[in-house]
């Protein structure tokens, strides 16, 4: 299944939430913090100006992304990985 998001919006697939702490306790499923980082796997053409031109996305296939924690919706594709599809608004920062 292939998943061509529209205008601004992209698809990022999750990067897994850390399991144990610094100090080496395990953390149980419910203790864990919702991840807010992923890489992108899908980007869109860009969101319209007013103008009628598209204005393209900043972020680029195959970054490491920063995005809000509730930002998204969250599907799982034909393979069982777990992807958001959020604007590109509600991404906070590219890692570099």
């Amino acid at each position: 299944m292939a998943i061509q998001p529209l205008a601004d919006r992209i698809v990022v697939k999750v990067l897994e939430a850390k399991e144990v702490t610094k100090g080496g306790i395990l953390l149980p499923e419910t203790a864990k913090e919702k991840p807010q980082e992923g890489k992108v796997v899908a980007v869109g053409k860009g969101k319209p100006a007013d103008n009628g031109q598209i204005v393209p996305l900043e972020v680029k296939v195959g970054d490491r992304i920063l995005f809000a924690k509730y930002g998204g919706t969250e599907i799982t594709n034909s393979e069982g990985e777990e992807l958001l599809i959020m604007k590109e608004e509600d991404v906070l920062a590219i890692v570099k």
